[in-house]
């Protein structure tokens, strides 16, 4: 394994009983980046982040982080992760800081230590003020930073993220962003799974796209976009839908996805394409840039928040 792979699965399967979760996938996550997995409900990544995490064995293949191998050092690759729920796991009969120091003593820190890393943390995170507040009492973003940030109350080398910022508003949304943005820049690496679009385009160096158990593609969401829509994506909503703007698209040989009444059309010439769906009666007809939205809605039929 190459000194700057830090997370490699290889020829991955996770089954549960007859049903295969994750099927024959191979990645690479390189030290200090942020590596995203995108798909639906069921497509196979929460299962990965668990096998990662050492939480669910390995079927088939192998899983390592940084070197150690997923089944057997198990012990030793927890020691080293941060793990960031979808849900809220704080103890909400205890303060802010009591949540972080008797965390801290499951990885042996000593309790001075865990102090000391606490206030540096809820510093960190616009906590400062209140270290000695029940749980109960934040909000719901002030809940979601603390859970960050005792998820890297051990300094860990791995940060596993998922869906960090699920049911935020934007506002909260982008503070946690930036203090994402900030840990990478320390070196940590991360791997999380999103339902944001926008997230994913503003952390992740690169993504996997997945569905049914497998890996569809993997590159930077800039490169991915660019390589398989080109620049252009046309949004066109028929007035009436019959029939007569999926014949057109077919006469023409247009590659297009159907989604809410709506029809999105991946062209060459996407010029030529326009003109022909304006003599059709509509409510909708615009060209605007491709994006990561549209890549997912491409590569698997649908939105991703229509899987979530």
């Amino acid at each position: 394994m190459a000194p700057s792979c830090f997370v490699k699965g290889d020829e991955v399967v996770k089954k549960y009983g007859d049903f295969t979760a994750v099927d024959h996938v191979s990645f690479s996550v390189k030290r200090g980046e942020c590596f995203g997995f995108l798909g639906p409900n069921g497509a196979g990544k929460t299962s990965i982040m668990r096998m990662i995490q050492c939480f669910a064995p390995v079927t088939e293949g192998s899983i390592t982080v940084d070197g150690m191998r997923v089944g057997t050092h198990d012990r030793e690759i927890k020691s080293v992760l941060g793990v960031v729920p979808q849900d809220d796991n704080l103890d909400h009969d205890l303060t802010v800081i009591q949540n972080l120091v008797i965390y801290a003593g499951y990885f042996g820190i000593s309790k001075s230590n865990a102090l000391k890393r606490s206030y540096k943390l809820l510093e960190f995170f616009h906590l400062s003020d209140r270290p000695d507040i029940p749980i109960r009492e934040l909000s719901g973003g002030m809940r979601r930073r603390l859970t960050i940030a005792r998820s890297i109350i051990n300094e860990p080398s791995l940060l596993i993220l998922d869906e960090p910022t699920t049911g935020l508003d934007p506002q909260v949304r982008r503070v946690i962003w930036r203090k994402l943005a900030s840990l990478k820049e320390d070196g940590v690496t991360m791997i999380l799974t999103t339902h944001y679009m926008e997230e994913a385009s503003r952390l992740c160096d690169r993504i996997a796209i997945m569905d049914n158990g497998k890996i569809l593609d993997v590159g930077t969401p800039d490169k991915l976009v660019r390589e398989r829509l080109g620049d252009t994506v046309i949004e066109f909503a028929p007035s009436v839908d019959n029939g007569e703007t999926s014949k057109l698209l077919d006469a023409l040989n247009e590659k297009y996805e159907t989604a809410g009444g709506a029809f999105f059309i991946f062209s060459k010439e996407p010029d030529d394409v326009f003109k022909k769906l304006a003599d059709i009666k509509h409510t909708t007809l615009e060209k605007r840039s491709a994006t990561l939205e549209d890549l997912f809605l491409n590569m698997t039929g649908h939105h991703l928040r229509e899987g979530a």
